[in-house]
């Protein structure tokens, strides 16, 4: 939504009508996450992407269609529209294919994609637009799917007596707050996906969730995609050197919200990194003192100091936080004496083996300042899907071969 919310808005202004396509599930290998969303318009607009490029062609054309586009439009893109979609009808579409089969039909990394096309959208876009603008998290709760035959709809047929089904693309906005905006079709439901939407921006990832009609847990009736807009995770870098200036601008990308923390006033400048969004002249610990208790597991903490008064105390404090990762580094002796400090401050053996990653980065052979962010961003992804890779705390030996 991030990349499409303007244009999409444009068009709004303009009066022009338009389709919303949004990856609701994914099985095997898929081009796009859950929450991936494209925008068509009347007039064959694109923006967005669902695959890459893979469906692109085909999603366009039932949003076309669901618009009430004529056949001359729609012969144009290559494709005639489809006579089985009903007009003006949120409906989730199916795109799959094996691996083997996938490069002849375009959709070259195969897996499956479940995508839905919602040509009426909700009324609510100017206030996603403000929350967007603002950093304000938030998550989008909304139905992919309702089926009333399957078993759990006898089981529960008493309870449900009276109650309709949502609509597939009923949609609520909940605020980090916790306030409402829109309904999914009655307060029961509307209270369950509420309290499962917290539950989710708490972890900054979107998801899925079925349920009955009520918002029974047990029921497999209503599919809900949770769109999670959290807050970007934080990456906190200790130590303005010039490894520093490399990893704040590859953390960038990433989209994390990035700070530089050195006590020397000299060294800690924005000038000499451009691409943090905060530089502070404090020492490690006594920052953490003021921002650890905010830190999440989705966050991470780089010490690139190489001096024991700086890394020691910024240690000693990250530990006592959530952050999901902590790196330091230097070498492998240096890191062997830094265990030896820690542990003599007080840090036991196990939470630094468990926590502490060091030397930072994975063992890839870096040396050069953009290599070497490129080596600990990699771990921190790995370290947050709990993926084993070889690092260099694991690995023996020398960090660098001889040239």
């Amino acid at each position: 939504m991030r990349e499409i919310i303007d244009t999409v808005l444009s068009w709004q202004r303009q009066g022009k009508r338009f389709a919303l396509a949004t990856v609701v599930g994914t099985e095997g290998s898929s081009p796009r996450d859950i929450g991936a969303t494209m925008a068509v318009s009347e007039e064959a607009e694109v923006v967005g992407s669902v695959s890459g490029g893979c469906v692109e062609g085909a999603v366009v054309v039932e949003a076309l269609s669901a618009l009430g586009a004529d056949e001359v439009l729609t012969r144009s893109l290559g494709v005639v529209a489809s006579t089985t979609t009903p007009i003006s009808c949120a409906r989730t579409l199916e795109y799959g294919y094996s691996d083997d089969e996938a490069f002849a039909v375009g959709l070259t990394c195969g897996g499956t994609l479940h995508i839905m096309v919602q040509p009426n959208p909700p009324n609510h876009l100017e206030e996603v637009a403000k929350l967007l603008d603002n950093k304000t998290p938030f998550v989008l709760a909304t139905v992919f799917a309702a089926d009333g035959t399957s078993q759990d709809s006898e089981y529960f047929s008493e309870m449900n007596q009276k109650v309709r089904l949502p609509e597939v693309g009923a949609q609520m906005l909940v605020r980090g707050d916790g306030t409402l905006i829109g309904s999914l079709g009655n307060p029961d439901l509307d209270r369950v996906v509420s309290r499962d939407a917290a539950a989710f921006l708490s972890l900054g990832k979107s998801s899925r969730r079925h349920y009955g009609r009520l918002g029974q847990s047990r029921a497999q009736e209503v599919g809900v995609l949770y769109d999670v807009y959290a807050s970007p995770a934080k990456m906190i870098i200790f130590g303005a050197v010039d490894f520093t200036a490399a990893l704040a601008r590859v953390a960038k990308v990433l989209g994390y919200e990035v700070t530089v923390c050195d006590a020397r006033p000299l060294f800690a400048t924005s000038e000499r990194f451009p691409f943090a969004d905060e530089v502070v002249v404090s020492w490690p610990d006594r920052y953490l003192e003021k921002v650890g208790s905010a830190l999440s597991p989705r966050d991470a903490l780089c010490v690139l100091t190489h001096d024991p008064k700086f890394d020691v105390p910024a240690i000693c404090a990250a530990v006592e936080t959530e952050v999901g990762y902590i790196g330091a580094m230097g070498s492998r002796r240096t890191h062997d004496e830094r265990v030896k400090r820690l542990v003599a401050a007080g840090v036991s053996e196990h939470e630094i083996s468990s926590r502490v990653h060091g030397p930072i980065g994975i063992d890839i052979g870096a040396r050069t300042p953009e290599e070497t962010a490129i080596s600990i961003v990699a771990e921190i992804i790995a370290n947050r899907e709990g993926k084993a890779v070889p690092n260099l705390q694991r690995s023996q030996g020398r960090i660098h071969k001889d040239q």
